[in-house]
């Protein structure tokens, strides 16, 4: 299962988006404190809509003790082949996030909305940071859509596993013409 991990999250709206989007991708979510704001606000039940209860909700203390609890995880040069990894998105990355290969267990961080991932992490991990290509001097896109554009990414690679069910139409069958 990919795992979305969030650390230090500021807006609930987001937050409750992206655990919508995990809980339609069967991924789980993990929110390294503090966060922003509380996990009751009814921004974050009216964006994670029915769905919040559903999700698989994973919190930490602080980021060391999301290391120390996921000791498992090695990062891009590190590990064999079929590791468990964790990815940092953050628009100071080198590599494109469409450049790796993202394997079916691997956890992907996204930073806060107004600083992203702190320097002393991404320092110590270059090989493992990803980005968005983005034009000029924009600085980010809205963290429920970059976690969107990297998950499907890291989906589409894995086959879309689990995920290739086929839609149905409400009133009318897709037989008829």
């Amino acid at each position: 299962m990919l795992g979305i991990v969030l650390h230090e999250p500021e807006i609930p709206f987001n937050t409750g988006a992206i655990g919508r989007t995990c809980v339609a991708t069967g991924s789980s979510l993990h929110l390294i404190y503090p966060l922003g704001f509380a996990l009751s606000d009814k921004y974050i039940k009216r964006a994670g809509m029915d769905y919040w209860s559903r999700l698989d909700l994973h919190k930490y203390n602080d980021y060391e003790d999301f290391i120390e609890r996921h000791s498992n995880l090695c990062f891009n040069n590190e590990g064999e082949s079929g590791s468990k990894k964790l990815w940092f998105a953050t628009t100071k990355a080198r590599q494109c996030y469409s450049d790796v290969s993202f394997g079916k267990d691997d956890m992907i961080m996204f930073g806060k909305e107004s600083a992203g991932i702190p320097e002393e992490i991404l320092i110590r991990h270059p090989d493992s940071c990803i980005r968005i290509p983005m034009i000029g001097e924009t600085r980010s896109l809205n963290l429920s859509n970059s976690v969107a554009i990297v998950l499907y990414e890291a989906l589409r690679q894995n086959g879309f596993a689990g995920l290739n069910e086929k839609g149905q139409l409400h009133r009318l069958s897709w037989d008829l013409r």
